[in-house]
């Protein structure tokens, strides 16, 4: 990146050493960037909101000031990090950790199995086939060889179910956009259909492959890809046709705000509509493929509870829903009824355990529950009688994905075992290894374990607790949190943790409310009003961590992404004194104006709309851009965000670094890392994912004070 002339005065000032001395307090004073502040001023509710910084929200590639911000932030950031300790061990680390194969659950279409593989450290998963469940693999499509830099992503594909075409996304620069083509599988010629302005889409093919269903939204008049997310819509497109014949299937005119997702399960008769704000809950509309009309029939009108379809007996549609059910149950639609009505087939578990998805698989349901955020897999028959139980390799978290009459396929993974894909013969029950990957890490020095804690209202929070099985007392801990939208946080493995773990740190993740780990209840528990409950869950979290002795008192660093990342913006704001790091990414961190930007529209369901007086008061109570507590004692902060980020604009971090910068909060960094060429996250880069991941560990073990110790 090129580095501005006039700031080689301010680099040489900023790159100063470090030293025993920071973690005593110490710290040389940092120089930032200068900021402008521009007066903007708001009316709400009677009370006057101040903006200084809202020239930040400009459109990065359309704004000189905005990249020369950029630019500025990140030499400062740069300079920073590259004297600290460990960074060139971490990027070792973690790009030997990564070096083993990952694959994807085969979906089978015909007689061929269609799946995702990254081999080692390369920047994208590719896409193959095998003729036979245990055949040899064949590359159908290589996104590594799309782009220099690897930011060109395959990001969604779906074969037809002769297995002849494959439907694919190419995804660049990490945006949320989309354009679809087709491969034929055995020519491995790429077709001339292309379809553009996919967004927030599937690839749902017509039982014939004629083509395929997908949704999109209007290409914005002004080109501008982060155009507020609005006509999202179902069509239909035939293959050797131009995309403005494509047919539209299913829109909501009235209702421009809604998402519609169009899926269809393989050898399914229907294809199924989920209509939705931006919830977890649905409508659900249905398009019979062997009617001539293909006429949209709703079945499901309000959106009060959530509707996923697992597939259909004929004409009696099989689905997992929270209608009257907190943890989710299985019902039936008898589509042969003119207003059909739920039919209970599995209740809601009576042993407390959360219903997570199910496939259909011939005359048998195969059925995921999360039971204490661990799962357990159970077999069903189709009217709903208990028919035992799939023996998992341990403890973690597993998933059917695929099933049919013969065969099932699930993935199986914890902290310490990476992902392992399963084979399940469904008539004689036999579990057979389909890929398990060797990693170059021996796992037996880990020990992973589950605690329990209370939080501020006195309601338990389990957190999974991970370190070297000799590391006895109290460690360096890195505490990581989400807890929105009813997003799980399960048990995962991800080699990037390992490399702080190996080095004698603790991994902490907690599952705090706003999750789905217990149900709807405990992500409605923190969410809208509720929403201090997830901030008290965390806090709660750290607390307990130091009063226990899992970390050192100095040594907490915390993290979280996206809704994490606004997470932890508002814990810092709130306990500053409790953090030691803190590293938010991608955050959401203006809550008073999240909703004016591409997609955030659809989250008033999650956060509340800031054009509600109530809305508005709760959501100024922990808003990271306006709480920052001037005159308190900050941890050091690490903010991440990149510029091409259409889901949650960067705007967010520009204008929270900004006012971090600006406000008196002790002498520790108050740093951005602002990436290129990516988005949100999908699709970036094995070596940019590396590079970032190497940077925010060295960052948190510098703080917290955790030695590294290459190895030999």
């Amino acid at each position: 990146m090129r580095t501005p002339a006039t700031l080689v005065a301010l680099l040489l000032t900023c790159a100063t050493s470090h030293s025993a001395d920071q973690l005593e307090g110490n710290v040389p004073s940092m120089i930032y960037p200068e900021t402008k502040r521009i007066d903007v001023t708001e009316e709400h509710f009677g009370q006057t909101i101040a903006d200084p910084y809202r020239w930040l929200e400009n459109k990065v590639a359309e704004d000189r000031a905005v990249r020369s911000w950029i630019e500025a932030q990140n030499a400062v950031t740069r300079s920073y990090l590259d004297t600290l300790p460990g960074r060139d061990h971490f990027r070792k680390r973690m790009t030997e950790l990564l070096d083993y194969e990952r694959y994807t659950v085969p979906r089978k279409r015909g007689d061929r199995y269609f799946f995702n593989v990254i081999k080692g450290n390369e920047n994208q998963p590719s896409l193959y086939v095998r003729e036979g469940v245990f055949g040899d693999s064949r590359l159908l499509i290589d996104p590594n060889s799309w782009s220099e830099d690897g930011a060109d992503a395959l990001a969604i594909w779906s074969a037809s179910d002769d297995g002849r075409f494959v439907g694919f996304g190419i995804q660049t620069n990490g945006s949320d956009w989309r354009t679809l083509r087709v491969l034929d599988v055995d020519s491995g010629e790429i077709l001339d259909d292309v379809v553009e302005m996919a967004r927030f889409t599937r690839i749902a093919w017509a039982p014939d492959g004629s083509g395929f269903f997908y949704s999109r939204v209007p290409k914005p008049a002004d080109g501008r890809a982060d155009a507020v997310v609005a006509n999202h819509a179902v069509y239909f497109h035939r293959l050797g046709t131009d995309q403005a014949e494509d047919r539209l299937i299913y829109a909501t005119p009235e209702r421009p705000e809604l998402l519609h997702g169009a899926d269809r399960v393989s050898g399914g008769r229907y294809l199924t509509i989920s209509s939705t704000p931006g919830t977890n809950e649905s409508s659900l509309t249905i398009v019979d493929l062997q009617s001539d009309d293909w006429k949209p029939r709703t079945v499901v009108a309000d959106m009060d509870s959530a509707w996923y379809v697992i597939g259909n007996d004929e004409q009696r549609l099989l689905l997992a829903t929270t209608h009257e059910a907190e943890r989710v149950r299985i019902v039936s639609l008898d589509l042969a009824e003119d207003n059909p009505k739920p039919k209970e087939l599995i209740a809601e578990a009576a042993d407390g355990a959360v219903l997570d998805s199910a496939v259909l698989a011939g005359d048998t349901l195969l059925v995921n529950y999360q039971l204490d955020v661990k799962t357990e897999l159970r077999r069903f028959t189709l009217d709903g009688k208990p028919d035992g139980t799939v023996n998992l390799p341990g403890v973690g978290s597993a998933r059917f994905l695929e099933g049919d009459a013969r065969e099932a396929f699930f993935v199986f993974t914890s902290y310490d075992a990476p992902i392992a894909i399963y084979h399940y013969d469904t008539a004689s029950e036999t579990v057979t290894t389909w890929v398990e990957p060797k990693v170059p890490i021996d796992l037996s020095k880990f020990h992973v374990e589950q605690r329990f804690y209370r939080s501020k209202d006195y309601t338990e929070v389990p957190m999974f607790i991970s370190r070297r099985k000799d590391v006895k007392g109290p460690a360096p801990t890195l505490l990581y949190g989400y807890g929105g939208f009813g997003i799980s946080q399960i048990p995962i493995y991800n080699p990037m943790y390992l490399s702080l773990v190996e080095q004698g740190g603790v991994l902490a993740i907690a599952n705090i409310r706003g999750g789905g780990e217990y149900g709807r209840a405990w992500h409605r528990a923190g969410q809208l009003e509720n929403k201090q409950n997830t901030f008290d869950d965390f806090i709660a979290g750290g607390e307990f961590l130091k009063r226990v002795g899992v970390t050192t008192p100095k040594g907490l660093a915390i993290q979280g992404e996206s809704a994490g990342g606004m997470l932890v913006g508002a814990v810092t704001n709130q306990r500053p004194d409790l953090f030691d790091v803190a590293l938010p990414g991608v955050g959401v961190m203006d809550m008073l104006r999240y909703d004016k930007f591409t997609g955030g529209a659809l989250w008033r369901g999650e956060y509340g709309d800031p054009a509600d007086k109530a809305s508005f008061r709760n959501l100024l109570t922990y808003s990271p851009y306006h709480t920052i507590r001037d005159g308190e004692d900050y941890p050091a902060i690490l903010a991440t965000t990149a510029d091409a980020d259409d889901r949650v604009v960067p705007a967010h971090t520009f204008k929270y670094i900004a006012a971090l910068q600006a406000a008196d909060l002790g002498p520790k960094p108050r740093l951005v890392r602002i990436e290129t060429r990516a988005g949100h996250g999908s699709g970036l880069p094995t070596d940019k994912a590396v590079a970032q991941n190497a940077d925010l560990y060295a960052f948190a073990a510098y703080w917290t004070g955790l030695k590294i110790t290459p190895a030999e």
